[in-house]
C-alpha cells in the first residue's frame, strides 16, 4: 500500500486558507477529479476502464489506510470515508451505464498494467510514495484486450522444435448420423428438459468400467469411484463431464485420466486461486510429468512441458499460441466459470477447445465442476459445447448419432428419456458423496439468528419498508397504466404483474433514488460482521480451526480487526492477494497451530481449495445461489476429512435475510432434480434476487389489503 509523504507548508496564510489548502490537498482530491472525468466521460459514451479500475483500487487501499491510521481523531477519519464513499457512489453510478465494468470490481479481478500506471501517477500527483510494486518498469498497456495476446519466447522455441504438427486424424471415429429421421427438428431444448424434467430415481452417470490397477506414487491410494474414471479413459473414452459432489477429488481423476490416455501436453483452464494447487496435485500424482503455471504474460513458463496451466483471468493474452500449440488435452476447472457464452473468457475457452478438435478429432476433454447447475438448466450450454456434444445450436454429430439411433422424435413420449441418457453415455460422471464416500462424516448446516443491535435493526427495517413502498408505487402506477388501456380487472393482487414490477426494480436498481436489495443486503452483512466473527472466535477456542467466509471486503476487514484486537491468529485469503501471498496464508491455516481462522473471500476462496484442517464453517453473509454456499463448505467437507462438519450461516433476525435462505434452500432442488434423480420439486429458476424481492412486495400488498 502506499504511504503518505508529509509536505512541509508554508507560513501567514489565513486559517481558512489553510483548512482549504488541506481539503485540496492529498489523493483524495486527485480521486475526486478523475472519477469526475470518469462519469463525464460515461455521460457522453465513453468508458475508460483502466482508469476506472486505477481508482478502484485506489479508493481500496486508501479506506484501508484511513481505517489503519491511528494518528488522526475519529472525526477527521469519518470525514475521509464520507468522502471516500461519494467517490464510491459515483463508480458504481458509472458502472451502471456500463456493467461490464463490474468485472473490474471483482475481488479476484486482475488489473490491467495501465490501470496500475495510472495509479502510480495519481499516487505521485496525490504526495504518495508510490507500492513498491508499481515502480517495477512495465510495457504501457493501451491495446485492445485481442491485441494484449503474447507468445512467450519458451513457447516459441517450443514450436520451433516441433514445427510440424499436422492435424492428427488416426484415431478419429467418423461419427455421422446414419439416419435423417431428426432432419429439421429443434433439438436443443427437448435435450435440456429431458434434464428438467427428470423422473424421480433417474440417475446421472455414464456406465463406467471396473477399476482395473494403476500405477500410483507410492502412499497414494484412489477411491475405487475415482479409479473407474481413470480406467474409462485408458479404455478409450475421450470426453467427460466430471460433476461429482465437491470434495470427492476431481484434481486427481483429470490428472490420472490424462496420464492413461496419453494426453500431453495437457491444457489446464483454472481459476486463480488455485493455480499453485493444481501444480502442486500435479507433482503429487503425476511426478514423471513437468508442469508449468502461467502468471501474467508468461515470461518465465516452460513451452516443453507435459501440463501447462493457466487462470481465466489471463487466457485473453494466451489463447493465440495455445490454440495452435498441439495439446492433446483441455481440463476446464469450476467449468461453471464458462456458463455465460457471451463472457470473454467463455469464448476464448470454447475457441481454444475447437482448434484443438480441428488438429486432433478425439481429444480428451474434461469439464470439472462439482455445482455444474448454477440458476437455470441452460447453464449445461457452454460445457456441452466445450465437450464438443452440441456445436451452437445443435447436436454434434457423436449426439446425433445417438439421438437418431433411439427411433423417435421429440414428439414422441419416450423421446426425452432417451435422449437424457444418450447425452449421459457421452460423458456425465454424477456421484454423491453418500453413494462412494460413506466414510467422509455428514455435514449439517445450522442457521444462527442474531439480533443486531436496536438501532441497526430499525434502521435495515426502515430500509426495508421503503424498498417496499417503492415497488408497491411502482405496481400501482403499473395498474392505473393499465385500467387506462382496457378494462381488465384482477381480483387481488396480480401476481404476473409483481414480478414484471420486480424484474423492472431490478433492472433500474442501479439508478434508483433509494437503497436497492443490493445496498440493502450489503448493509445487513456489515452489520453482522462483529457478531459472526466472534462466533468463529468461540468456535476456535471450542473445536479447533474455523472457515469464516463473506462476500465483502468490508465485512472481511470488520471480522480480522475484531480477531486481532482479541490476540487470534488468522490468514487471511481474498482476491486482491498475488498468487503467491494468498497460497502462503493458505498454507500458514493449515500447517500453522497458532492460526486459528481462516478469513475468505467467497468469490476468492469459494473454489477449488481443500482446507479439510477444519470441520467449522461460518458464512457471515448469505450468497445468492445455493451452488455458491455449497462450494465454500466443500473447502471442508471433502475426501480426507474425519470430522463432522457444520456449516452455520448467521442470519439476521427480523430482515429480508431469512427469506434470502429460505429462497437459497430451495434452489437446491434444481441440481437435485436434473442430476441426482431427487423426486423434488424443482424451484423457479429466476434468481433469487427476484424472488426475494416478489415475496417484500407481494407481503406489501398483502399488509395493504389486510
Amino acid at each position: 500500500m502506499a504511504q503518505r509523504v508529509r509536505r512541509s507548508g508554508g507560513t501567514g496564510t489565513a486559517q481558512r486558507g489553510k483548512r482549504r489548502a488541506r481539503d485540496n490537498d492529498g489523493i483524495l482530491p486527485v480521486l475526486a477529479k478523475a472519477v469526475r472525468e470518469l462519469e463525464n466521460r460515461a455521460q457522453r459514451g465513453q468508458v475508460d476502464a483502466a482508469k476506472f479500475q486505477a481508482v478502484a483500487l485506489q479508493v481500496r487501499d486508501e479506506r484501508a489506510r484511513i481505517k489503519a491510521d491511528t494518528s488522526v481523531s475519529d472525526a477527521q477519519r469519518d470525514t475521509e470515508l464520507r468522502r471516500l464513499d461519494g467517490i464510491a457512489t459515483i463508480l458504481a453510478q458509472t458502472a451502471a451505464r456500463q456493467p461490464s465494468l463490474y468485472l473490474l470490481l471483482a475481488e479476484d479481478a486482475e488489473a490491467s498494467d495501465s490501470a496500475l500506471r495510472l495509479k502510480r501517477e495519481m499516487q505521485v500527483a496525490g504526495g504518495l510514495a508510490p507500492d513498491p510494486e508499481l515502480e517495477k518498469p512495465r510495457t504501457p498497456q493501451t491495446v485492445a484486450p485481442s491485441e494484449r495476446q503474447v507468445v512467450p519466447r519458451s513457447v516459441a522455441a517450443a514450436q520451433l522444435a516441433n514445427p510440424f504438427l499436422a492435424p492428427d486424424f488416426g484415431d478419429a471415429e467418423q461419427q455421422r448420423p446414419t439416419q435423417r429421421r431428426l432432419a429439421g427438428w429443434e433439438l436443443i431444448t427437448p435435450l435440456l428438459n429431458s434434464f428438467e424434467n427428470a423422473s424421480p430415481g433417474a440417475g446421472s452417470c455414464m456406465q463406467l468400467p471396473e477399476p482395473a490397477p494403476s500405477q500410483l506414487p507410492s502412499k497414494l491410494e484412489l477411491m475405487p469411484h475415482q479409479a473407474r474414471v481413470i480406467t474409462a479413459a485408458a479404455q478409450g473414452h475421450r470426453t467427460f463431464l466430471l460433476a461429482d459432489e465437491p470434495g470427492l477429488g476431481k484434481t486427481a481423476q483429470a490428472l490420472l485420466a490424462a496420464q492413461a490416455a496419453n494426453a500431453y501436453p495437457l491444457l489446464c483452464v483454472v481459476p486463480s486461486v488455485v493455480k499453485t494447487n493444481w501444480a502442486r496435485e500435479v507433482a503429487l500424482w503425476t511426478p514423471s510429468r513437468s508442469v508449468t503455471v502461467i502468471h501474467g504474460s508468461g515470461e518465465t513458463i516452460d513451452g516443453f512441458a507435459d501440463i501447462v496451466v493457466v487462470n481465466y483471468e489471463v487466457l485473453d493474452r494466451h489463447v493465440g499460441w495455445i490454440a495452435t500449440h498441439g495439446f492433446r488435452g483441455m481440463v476446464v476447472d469450476e467449468a461453471h466459470f464458462i456458463k455465460n457464452k457471451k463472457s470473454q473468457r467463455s469464448q476464448h475457452v470454447l475457441e481454444i477447445a475447437d482448434r484443438i478438435r480441428q488438429r486432433l478429432p478425439r481429444p480428451l476433454m474434461m469439464a470439472l465442476t462439482g455445482t455444474p447447475l448454477i440458476n437455470d438448466i441452460d447453464d449445461f450450454r457452454a460445457i456441452w459445447q466445450f465437450l464438443g456434444w452440441i456445436e451452437d445450436n445443435k447436436p454434434g454429430p457423436q449426439l446425433m448419432t445417438a439421438l437418431e439411433k433411439t427411433g423417435q422424435t421429440p414428439a414422441d413420449r419416450g423421446f426425452q428419456p432417451a435422449a437424457r441418457q444418450a447425452v449421459i453415455d457421452l460423458g456425465i460422471v454424477r456421484r454423491r458423496k453418500v453413494d462412494v464416500a460413506s466414510d467422509i462424516p455428514a455435514r449439517r448446516i445450522a442457521d444462527l439468528p442474531v439480533e443486531l443491535d436496536v438501532a441497526t435493526t430499525r434502521s435495515i427495517r426502515n430500509a426495508e419498508r421503503e424498498l417496499a413502498l417503492r415497488l408497491v408505487q411502482r405496481y400501482d402506477a403499473a395498474v392505473a397504466a393499465r385500467a387506462e388501456r382496457s378494462d381488465k380487472v384482477v381480483e387481488g393482487i396480480d401476481h404476473e404483474l409483481v414480478r414484471r414490477v420486480v424484474r423492472s426494480e431490478l433492472k433500474d436498481a442501479d439508478r434508483s433514488s433509494g437503497e436497492n436489495v443490493f445496498a440493502v443486503v450489503r448493509r445487513i452483512g456489515r452489520s453482522k460482521a462483529t457478531l459472526a466473527a466472534d462466533y468463529a472466535a468461540q468456535l476456535a477456542r471450542n473445536a479447533g480451526k474455523v472457515v469464516f467466509f463473506a462476500k465483502h471486503i468490508d465485512v472481511m476487514d470488520a471480522a480480522s480487526e475484531l480477531l486481532e484486537s482479541r490476540g487470534i491468529g488468522y490468514a487471511s485469503v481474498r482476491g486482491d492477494q498475488s498468487p503467491r501471498e494468498r497460497q502462503r496464508n493458505i498454507d500458514a491455516f493449515i500447517n500453522d497451530p497458532d492460526v486459528a481462522i481462516a478469513v475468505c473471500s467467497l468469490t476468492a476462496a469459494g473454489v477449488g481449495l481443500n482446507l479439510q484442517v477444519a470441520s467449522n464453517v461460518v458464512l457471515a453473509e448469505l450468497s445468492w445461489t445455493n451452488a455458491e454456499q455449497t462450494q465454500a463448505i466443500d473447502r471442508v467437507h471433502r475426501i480426507g476429512q474425519t470430522e463432522p462438519v457444520t456449516a452455520w450461516r448467521i442470519i439476521a433476525a427480523q430482515t429480508i435475510d431469512a427469506k434470502i435462505a429460505e429462497l437459497i434452500d430451495a434452489k437446491a432442488s434444481l441440481a437435485a432434480r436434473a442430476l441426482d434423480g431427487s423426486g423434488e420439486e424443482i424451484a423457479s429458476s429466476a434468481d433469487v434476487q427476484l424472488e426475494a424481492l416478489v415475496g417484500l412486495l407481494t407481503e406489501a400488498l398483502a399488509d395493504r389489503r389486510a
